[in-house]
This record gives structure tokens, C-alpha cells and sequence, in this order.
């Protein structure tokens, strides 16, 4: 097979910048925009397609430095790809940008592995499950209690999401307000509750006692993802307290020891994981494998269409994130796009790879 394989030709990426449908911001941060990163990988007739959400900066990095390490390289071993692309950035820095160039990478190599051996991804990397649960994801602080029903009912009612989830704060009084709103529309329905690290953990722990009657089922990064200390100070005064709530966190781990830190610190009941940031297919089964080992579930972060096969694959995976300038932005811009049924979305197994074919034409008017 060594010497029959064909090798990688080509390496494109582009970036393309696409507004939001109305202001948008969480705990820490606010935007109006959100920034596609694509990448392009070719061998043997076939093409493979991965991408992430980061800076156009990655592009230059994708096509200036780490193309070296791609073209002329196998897309029979994409492990190896990514261990050269890992030491290419050694005195880069292997986490932010750059992890989320290699992921980008990482994951069209996988496919492009898949096209060429014409086969889903999910049977490629052996199918665990045939669908994947979706939680529905959003609601901004920015929106007004209305706009933030809607959305939340639309995820039940529609797409039959058994969980959703929305921002907060560390505003608290608006926030118990928002959090009553939510609670008013869902019945049963379990809603998480996302702080993106706005609070301090001594903050964390009373907002989450203030608001335990409305049925908060996780709470996602009180405090800091960096703040190990404060995580582990948040989960154990819930578990104390009686609190069901649980502690989440990971979307912005970007290596295996990053993963590692949070499982041998006790500090979540659930870790997250998002393979356009922490090394693609690669680097999202890994996490996956270090959960397994530590006997906690784990949540996909984002990018449904991309997580789709993997998802299906990974042992104790939990769900996936819907969430909502995702979906926009890869429902337009991808054929194949996964749709949710019963809460659900499904590979589409007669494609191959991941079934997705990027739709450059309808991409172009955003390009960068």
C-alpha cells in the first residue's frame, strides 16, 4: 500500500467573514461577525475539505509554513501528517492559532483518507452509533427576553432538542430575570447555562445557588477555563450543596494535555471538546480516549457538521452543540449539511468522507 498510495498534491485555504444575523455577545465578549477558515487538500483525483473558526491569519500560517509538512505526504496516515504538523510549530506555540490551523488540516486529510478509500469517515473510524444528540445553543445576552424564547422554543418545538443552552453573565440580577424568561418556555425541557468565564468562582458558586429552583442542569465555565482552582472550588461547593448542576468545561483545550490537566484535576463532570481547535479528527479522538479512560462523558463543542462522524465514533460522547452561527454559516456554505430530526442528526452514509462538499460560490461574496 506504501508504494501504490498516491500523494498530496495540493494545499489551499481561505478565509471568508460572514455577518451575524443580529449583535451578538456572551459573559466576556461581543461580535458581529464571525470568520470561516477553510482548507483544501487534494491526492489521487480526490479532494478532502476540513475547517475551523479562527483569525484569516491562519490562512498565511496554513499556506506560507505548514504547507511544507502536507504536500508530498501520504493521506493514507493522517496521524503522522499531524505529529509533523504538531513539531512544525514547536517554536510557534502548538496551542491558538496554530492549533486551529493544524486541526483545519487535520480533519480534510481524514476526509480527503475517506474519499480515496471510498468510504464514510464514521465506518473509517468505526462507527460506536448511528445518530448523534444535538443540544441547541445560543441565547446571546445581547437578546432581549423575546428574541431569547424564540430561539429556545424554536430548538424544542422544531427540532425536537432535548437540551438547550444559553449565556449569561456576571451581571446576576439580569441574569436570574433571563434565566426565569427561559425556565417560563421550556416546561421540562433541561437548560444549560454558559458564563464563557465571566465569573469569579466565589461569584459562580451564589449565582448558581440563585438560580437552582429554575432546573439548571449544567453550569459551563463559571470561572475561567484556566482556572483549575476555581473550577474545582465551583463543582465541589454544588456537590456539597445537594446542586445537580454540572460543571462543564474544554472548548478551548487545544492538546492532549490540556485534556489531560482537567481529568486528573477533577474538575468537570462533563469535558468539552472542539476538534476545529484541539487537532482535528486526530486530536478530537484523543480527547475522547482520555475520557474513556477517566470514566467522564464528553460533549462536542460546535461545528455540528464537522463533529458529525467523529461524534459517532467517540466512546462516552454525551451530545453535540447546535449552535446557531454554526449551523447559519455551514447549512449555506456546505452541501450535506447534517439536518436535525427528533433531536438528532444522522451521517449520511451513502456520501463519502464526511459528506460535505464546500459551495465556494456561495461562500465567495464573504471571501477575505
Amino acid at each position: 500500500m506504501e508504494h501504490d498510495a498516491p500523494i498530496i498534491t495540493t494545499v489551499r485555504a481561505s478565509a471568508y467573514r460572514v455577518p451575524t444575523d443580529a449583535p451578538e455577545a456572551d459573559g466576556t465578549f461581543e461580535w458581529s461577525d464571525t470568520t470561516l477558515v477553510i482548507v483544501q487538500v487534494e491526492a489521487g483525483g480526490k479532494s478532502g475539505v476540513g475547517y475551523t473558526y479562527a483569525d484569516a491569519a491562519v490562512v498565511g500560517l496554513i499556506e506560507g509554513h505548514l504547507r511544507q509538512y502536507v504536500v508530498g505526504a501520504n493521506p493514507f496516515e493522517p496521524g503522522r501528517i499531524s505529529l509533523h504538523l504538531r513539531y512544525g510549530v514547536r517554536n510557534l506555540g502548538r496551542s491558538g492559532l496554530a492549533a486551529m490551523a493544524i486541526s483545519a488540516i487535520d480533519t480534510a486529510v481524514w476526509d480527503l483518507k475517506a474519499r480515496l478509500l471510498d468510504i464514510p469517515l464514521v465506518s473509517l473510524l468505526g462507527a460506536l452509533r448511528d445518530a448523534v444528540p444535538v443540544y441547541g445553543s445560543g441565547g446571546f445576552t445581547s437578546y432581549q427576553d423575546g428574541q431569547l424564547q424564540t430561539q429556545l422554543q424554536r430548538w424544542v418545538e422544531e427540532n425536537g432538542c432535548r437540551w438547550v443552552k444559553m449565556k449569561v453573565s456576571a451581571d446576576t440580577e439580569r441574569d436570574a430575570k433571563r434565566v426565569a424568561a427561559a425556565r417560563a418556555v421550556l416546561g421540562a425541557t433541561p437548560l444549560f447555562i454558559d458564563a464563557n468565564g465571566a465569573h469569579t468562582a466565589r461569584s459562580a458558586i451564589a449565582f448558581a445557588h440563585r438560580v437552582a429552583d429554575q432546573g439548571i442542569d449544567w453550569f459551563e465555565e463559571p470561572v475561567s477555563s484556566d482556572d483549575l482552582v476555581g473550577l474545582r472550588r465551583v463543582r465541589r461547593a454544588l456537590g456539597a450543596a445537594g446542586l445537580t448542576m454540572e460543571v462543564a468545561a474544554g472548548e478551548y483545550a487545544f492538546t492532549p494535555d490540556d485534556f489531560r490537566r482537567f481529568l486528573e484535576q477533577d474538575v468537570l463532570d462533563v469535558l468539552q471538546a472542539d476538534m476545529t481547535r484541539c487537532g482535528g479528527v486526530t486530536g478530537f479522538m484523543q480527547a475522547a480516549a482520555l475520557c474513556d479512560a477517566f470514566h467522564i462523558d464528553l460533549s462536542a463543542h460546535c461545528a455540528p457538521a464537522s463533529h458529525l462522524h467523529a461524534c459517532c465514533a467517540a466512546p462516552r460522547l454525551r451530545h453535540l452543540e447546535w449552535f446557531h452561527d454554526h449551523v447559519r454559516i455551514e447549512s449555506r456554505f456546505f452541501d450535506g449539511f447534517p439536518q436535525v430530526r427528533e433531536g438528532v442528526i444522522r451521517p449520511d452514509l451513502s456520501r463519502p468522507g464526511h459528506g460535505l462538499e464546500f459551495k465556494e460560490a456561495d461562500a465567495r461574496p464573504y471571501a477575505l
